[in-house]
């Protein structure tokens, strides 16, 4: 059974930082693409960044780039999202989300997700 859990949400100030966690289990983790999403209250759900199966290539939305940053640690079996200068639009539910083919930035590129982790920002 494939899991995604995702941790390390809370509520933060404008301008700090949260570090999200996401560990995968009953998967090859290596072989998956790992993105992470997020869903604000009425809206859909969006693309916040993407990291290939080794780490070599990584991708943002343009809204937080300069500001997140997703790592992995494949002995780990572990995807990260450090969100640092936090603004009250980046307020969501985040998402990890693991896909087998090159991971583009929409949802339907994924096949697995987790439970989401609450963000929020106070202004």
């Amino acid at each position: 059974q494939v899991r995604l859990v995702e941790s390390g949400g809370g509520l933060v100030q404008a301008g700090g930082s949260l570090s999200l966690s996401c560990v995968v289990s009953g998967l090859t983790f290596n072989m998956y693409t790992m993105g992470w999403f997020r869903q604000a209250p009425g809206e859909k759900r969006e693309f916040v960044a993407v990291i290939t199966r080794f780490g070599s290539i990584t991708n943002y939305t343009d809204s937080v780039k300069g500001r997140f940053t997703i790592s992995r640690d494949n002995a780990k079996n572990t995807v990260s999202l450090q969100m640092n200068s936090l603004k009250p639009e980046d307020t969501a539910v985040y998402y990890c989300a693991a896909t087998p083919t090159p991971g583009l930035p929409v949802t339907e590129s994924y096949y697995y997700w987790g439970q989401g982790t609450q963000v929020t920002v106070s202004s």
